[in-house]
């Protein structure tokens, strides 16, 4: 489980590194952790140049930039689980070694199924990686006051990440193509692999949980399911029988997960958390805002450089303001907490947030990049405070004795709602996209039915049409576009506003103490 705030376990020689080693073992964990942030937005500036030498569908180009965040969230919780029965040590440098493995795979892919198997394996090497790392950081430093500074530092190295990820992707993907975003990784994991390999000590639970395997095949399963379904949706523009039985079947599934949860002792995720109100309401918000920003990050990208023109580079330097805000606001949240408290500052910096989102669908043009920046500053800023409120109010409403379990949700909830973000509203985007795109006179009708299937493909349809055609094409598909990303802005601001109402109503303080009893499904 990933545990925060429970205290170290009693160590053995072999666990504690030696006094001088110790920082160096938080900067070769927290190191890794920052690649996997990068990993997490690094891609999203380098899509429209993969998409020429690619040609990925609609749907295949959401799975490429989300199934790293998917895999990551499905299996964090189990690579937890399983760091403790075989060692942590064993899995952060397997969790090393896969991902420089998988980078090189991905920064080499001739095809989008190969990219998007790679991808996979990327977020299956970053779980491996993100599940054991703190339960080191406890091991190695022993003093409260250090390792909770260790901590802080472990914790900030994965948003840092995530900021400047579109600014690397730039700056590479310019200069080298989109392949090298990837590879930028290796030298760095050869260097962390070796290192740690030295500094690393190995730590174990002695009293391990039980890993369930049945439950891991269930969540994985259920919810590629109902992805699958989503995406296939949005690139058909309607419903057919294949996505009928793949939502079902995909929902049933985790149907069968939850109740399975409620039923074991020792539950992959305990659910019994969520019977709590604000535990329930606090992991919600982060869903939300975080899959809402992450998705800006990657739509905002696209739009600039789809719609405005922009290059690589200059996509990346113009989400700085966002990213800088961001940190601002995580940075100020515990003095808002402290002046308006955790409920009003969340429910204010959703509705922020959810402003901002409101300002760029209303105004935003990527020709006046100036029109932008106030928007984009209140969005990050708004975030920023709602990613650290969130967590602590996910920590702070589960009793102290459980405070493993709710680190595993509250780790989980933040990737599933950066894959679901990008999932929900690419598909949005791309079903605005397929049905907007108006008809052009001189463009056949296997040319038009091409165009539809996303930007790079009517990128790739104007190729061998005469300039006029051409220009008609590429004006009517960036306005397409430019509608379904005001769209997709409109479906965050509501979904940020129901969000903050949520909150104001759901995270008051109980009326009366005292701890809720645990709910279990009775089974047998």
């Amino acid at each position: 489980m990933l545990n925060k705030d429970a205290p170290a376990p009693a160590r053995t020689p072999e666990e504690t590194a030696s006094p001088d080693r110790r920082w160096l073992v938080l900067a070769v964990v927290s190191g890794s952790l920052l690649l996997c942030g990068i990993d997490l937005t690094v891609l999203h500036v380098a899509v429209p140049s993969m998409s020429r030498d690619l040609h990925p569908s609609a749907a295949q180009l959401l799975w490429v930039v989300d199934v790293y965040s998917l895999a990551l969230a499905a299996l964090l919780v189990t690579c937890g689980t399983l760091g403790d029965r075989i060692g942590r040590r064993k899995m952060v440098l397997s969790g090393f070694f896969a991902f420089g493995l998988a980078s090189t795979a991905c920064a080499f892919s001739t095809s989008t199924g190969q990219l998007i198997a790679a991808r996979a394996a990327l977020g299956v090497a970053a779980a491996m990686i993100m599940a054991s790392t703190v339960a080191i950081i406890r091991v190695v430093f022993t003093d409260d006051r250090e390792r909770a500074l260790a901590i802080g530092i472990w914790t900030s190295a994965h948003s840092v990440g995530a900021t400047i990820g579109p600014l690397v992707g730039g700056i590479v993907a310019e200069r080298w193509g989109w392949g090298a975003v990837f590879l930028v990784n290796v030298p760095v994991i050869v260097v962390i692999l070796a290192v740690g390999a030295r500094v690393v000590p190995e730590s174990r639970n002695p009293v391990p949980r039980h890993w369930d395997v049945a439950s891991v095949a269930l969540s994985v399963t259920g919810l590629a399911g109902v992805v699958y379904a989503l995406k296939r949706a949005g690139e058909h523009a309607g419903v057919d029988t294949v996505i009928v039985i793949t939502a079902v079947g995909g929902a049933a599934l985790l149907y069968v997960f939850v109740r399975r949860q409620r039923c074991l002792t020792e539950p992959l995720l305990d659910f019994s958390l969520f019977n709590e109100r604000r535990f329930t309401t606090a992991t919600l918000c982060v869903i939300g805002c975080f899959g809402s920003y992450v998705a800006l990050l990657f739509f905002l990208t696209q739009w600039l450089q789809q719609v405005g023109g922009y290059s690589p580079l200059r996509a990346g330097l113009a989400l700085m303001p966002l990213a800088a805000a961001n940190a601002v606001g995580a940075v100020t949240a515990p003095w808002a907490s402290a002046r308006w408290g955790n409920r009003r500052s969340l429910t204010g910096a959703l509705l922020l947030f959810a402003a901002a989102y409101a300002a760029i669908a209303a105004v935003g043009d990527t020709a006046h990049y100036g029109v932008l920046l106030l928007p984009l500053l209140c969005a990050g800023y708004g975030a920023g405070i709602v990613m650290t409120l969130g967590a602590d109010s996910i920590m702070s409403a589960a009793q102290p004795e459980r405070s493993g379990e709710a680190a595993a949700i509250q780790e989980t909830s933040f990737e599933l709602g950066a894959g679901l973000g990008v999932a929900f509203l690419g598909t949005a985007l791309t079903l605005v996209y397929r049905t907007g795109l108006p008809k052009v006179p001189g463009l056949a009708a296997d040319d038009h039915a091409h165009a539809e299937e996303s930007f790079s493909a009517a990128e790739d349809t104007v190729a061998h049409l005469p300039s006029p055609t051409a220009d008609a094409v590429m004006r009517a598909a960036r306005q397409a576009y430019d509608r379904g990303f005001t769209v997709v802005a409109v479906i965050a601001t509501t979904v940020l506003i129901a969000t903050a109402a949520l909150a104001a109503v759901m995270l008051r303080p109980k009326a009366s103490k005292g701890a809720q009893p645990e709910d279990r499904v009775q089974c047998g």
